[in-house]
């Protein structure tokens, strides 16, 4: 028993306190988060009776938030450091969480869905700034790995406990949901109280001399936006749109084997991080990134071929091939960018990188509904594979410009 409990922590990494205490914070908001973001939806149409095309524009409005939110939390964080803008973040959601829970009119809905929005696209790239402070460099990809873990446990664990809770008999089980939410940030925000001494934040006001345009002037972030946007748009935002709509319409899959797919993907991610991690230990961090996109790839062919065949396992297999696509991300992506950002503009780095991922998500869906229901969900298919493809040669020719030392995943731990 011993020698598997040492063989288990193992493969943990060894993280600095500060560092397991910002991502038990996040995992608890995630927890939160699983709770209300599956049901909103819903809520809105069932519970408060808002028409469902309107109700939809609203989901739409926690996303175009992020235009706003990402840049803002990133300035924030070279303004008054990472830690207290991701406090500021948590705040704000947790309000726009509460404002949810009081919905009654379709304003109160739109204004309550921008600022949950606003709150969480700000506190992304503040989180991912300070996340970057708590360790060495070297530890980076080990620290955004076990955060997307951490993340994903959070999430499962809350869409588990929301689906335990709600009733529509009982419109008081969502309140309770939005409110709990709130509660997931602030309880975030008290934990990140405990890290009043984090060096950077001491530091980082006065180290504040740029701008956004120091930012657009770095061309080689420049390549990793277009890749981070395109594997977005090609790859994440799609596992949202194109495959359950393809997967049901072109497919025949019923909703049971489509949350059968979804639940492998989550619990790939969550079984298969660490590993990768360990997998992926003194290899190119851009390498990571061109296995990803072929990960990706390959999932969107099989769903192309499980569509051909009719064969619902296909699909299942799809998400287990994406999920290990994106535990390749996780250590690499995020880890470059941190270290292409000089201190003094490391939050604004961080908003430009989640402005990538907005912009991703916002374009994707769209696209893909609109290309499916017109009957070219398999040329769909083609293109975003091709994209993907893209994406692998851009990651080729990031890693031919990244010195070396900040495209290693080092062997620290």
């Amino acid at each position: 028993m011993k020698r598997w409990s040492r063989s288990a922590s193992s493969w943990v990494p060894r993280l600095s306190p500060r560092a397991w205490l910002v991502l038990g914070g996040d995992a608890i908001s995630a927890l939160g988060s699983g709770l209300t973001l599956p049901f909103l939806l819903v809520y809105l149409h069932q519970v408060r009776g808002i028409g469902l095309g309107v109700a939809g524009l609203m989901l739409s409005t926690v996303a175009l938030a992020g235009l706003v939110g990402n840049p803002a939390g990133g300035w924030l964080a070279d303004r008054i450091g990472a830690r207290r803008a991701v406090i500021a973040g948590l705040v704000v959601a947790a309000a726009g969480a509460v404002a949810l829970a009081l919905v009654h009119t379709v304003w109160q809905g739109f204004a309550a869905t921008f600022v949950y929005g606003v709150g969480m696209a700000a506190l992304l790239p503040a989180q991912d700034a300070l996340l970057a402070t708590t360790v060495s460099a070297a530890q980076r990809p080990q620290v955004f790995a076990v955060r997307h873990a951490t993340l994903n446990v959070g999430l499962s664990v809350g869409t588990v406990l929301g689906a335990l809770i709600v009733s529509f008999q009982t419109p008081s089980t969502f309140v309770l949901l939005f409110l709990l939410d709130a509660a997931s940030f602030l309880v975030f925000a008290a934990v990140l109280a405990r890290l009043a001494d984090v060096r950077v934040d001491a530091t980082a006001p006065s180290l504040v001399s740029g701008s956004y345009r120091d930012v657009l002037r770095d061309r080689l972030f420049l390549r990793m936006w277009v890749l981070v946007f395109l594997l977005v748009m090609a790859g994440y935002a799609q596992y949202h749109a194109a495959f359950p709509a393809y997967a049901t319409s072109i497919g025949g899959l019923s909703p049971r084997v489509l949350g059968l797919a979804f639940a492998a993907n989550m619990v790939t991610v969550v079984v298969a991080q660490l590993v990768v991690l360990r997998l992926m230990t003194g290899r190119r961090r851009t390498r990571g990134i061109a296995l990803a996109a072929a990960f990706m790839a390959t999932a969107w062919a099989v769903t192309l071929f499980a569509g051909w065949q009719a064969v619902p396992l296909l699909f299942v297999a799809a998400m287990v091939l994406f999920g290990i696509g994106e535990t390749l991300v996780s250590p690499t992506v995020p880890a470059i960018v941190n270290d292409l950002a000089p201190d003094a503009l490391r939050g604004r780095y961080n908003g430009a990188y989640a402005l990538a991922w907005t912009v991703g998500y916002i374009g994707g869906p769209g696209v893909a509904g609109l290309v499916i229901a017109a009957g070219h969900g398999q040329g769909l298919f083609a293109v975003l594979i091709a994209t993907l493809g893209v994406v692998a040669l851009l990651a080729w020719s990031v890693g031919r410009r990244l010195p070396v030392k900040a495209n290693l995943i080092d062997a620290t731990s």
